[in-house]
């Protein structure tokens, strides 16, 4: 079973909204559209960018459906209440021709037992087997997944190609030596703005998965670019993915918290993108601080980066 699904730069998509808050599924399509256009290998639809757990199982599958009918390269989120929503939504996804799975562990109930966990992958895998998966590693989900359950599972479900780890470098650096390190196939994905230096250069990462790549697509290309070429030996190309990753941080910081679907949304409307001026729910709002902060930040990289030696060869 090929990981290939697994590999380049993956922004995981938001949800827009229309005036009404209602999904905007014509606006999702559009975005997806330019960002596989501006060179994304593919794209993640309902993980924690997506507001998985405020939508409905029928408003994630009719997303999931419009991107696979516009012939986008989809991943889909499994985050559910319960495990026989997060198999449905497997179903669904395998059905409807998306590319691969990001399984996202059991929640609410049980969630720091092994045993629980176990049962939930398995039974996620099993709703969609063949389709080429991966574990979605998160302190956020309070459960850490182990080489252990991983390749116990992967024995049984093949089709299991992969690691997300969303945690920092010291996760990151586990997950590369006792998981992608430990057998040839195993994809390893970066699943956090901040770790894309450490995770492909150090770590032999595959991919990165981005929630900042949503705003700035061509700047996030070019690190993961100077990265790939910086783990095969090139000082220059170290020392210019160092500069632009460190100036980008103050923007990728914003993955890291409760906020960030809020932060990403409003970057988007600085760049021009109207349909993400809404949250799904009216309370769901950055404070007057945070926008401010969040619109100095932006404006301070763009600047930058405008006259950064580092953005073309």
């Amino acid at each position: 079973m090929s990981s290939q699904v697994f590999s380049g730069t993956i922004p995981a998509l938001m949800t827009p909204c229309d005036a009404d808050r209602r999904p905007d599924f014509d606006a999702l399509v559009r975005t997806g559209r330019q960002l596989v256009d501006a060179g994304m290998s593919g794209l993640v639809y309902c993980g924690s960018m997506g507001d998985w757990p405020l939508l409905t199982l029928e408003q994630r599958m009719e997303g999931v459906e419009r991107l696979t009918n516009a012939g986008l390269p989809v991943i889909v989120g499994t985050g559910a209440q319960n495990t026989a929503q997060a198999a449905a939504l497997a179903r669904h996804a395998k059905t409807k021709g998306a590319r691969g799975l990001m399984i996202i562990p059991r929640v609410l109930s049980r969630g720091s037992s092994a045993a629980a966990q176990r049962g939930h992958f398995a039974s996620v895998l099993e709703a969609a087997v063949d389709l080429p998966s991966v574990i979605y590693n998160s302190p956020y989900y309070g459960f850490q997944t182990r080489a252990e359950l991983f390749f116990e599972l992967r024995r049984e479900y093949p089709h299991l190609v992969g690691f997300k780890e969303f945690g920092g470098a010291e996760s990151l650096s586990y997950a590369a030596e006792h998981i992608a390190g430990r057998e040839a196939g195993v994809a390893l994905m970066v699943g956090v703005d901040t770790q894309v230096f450490h995770g492909v250069v150090n770590c032999g990462a595959s991919g990165v998965i981005t929630g900042i790549g949503n705003v700035l697509p061509r700047e996030v290309l070019r690190l993961v670019e100077l990265c790939q070429r910086a783990a095969k030996g090139d000082p220059e190309a170290r020392r210019l993915a160092l500069e632009l990753e460190d100036a980008l941080k103050p923007l990728s910081v914003f993955d890291e918290g409760v906020d960030l679907v809020l932060y990403f949304k409003r970057l988007m409307t600085l760049q021009g993108h109207e349909e993400y001026a809404l949250q799904l729910n009216a309370f769901d709002v950055l404070s007057p601080s945070q926008e401010t902060l969040a619109t100095r930040r932006f404006k301070t990289f763009r600047s930058w980066y405008a006259s950064w030696r580092g953005a073309k060869d």
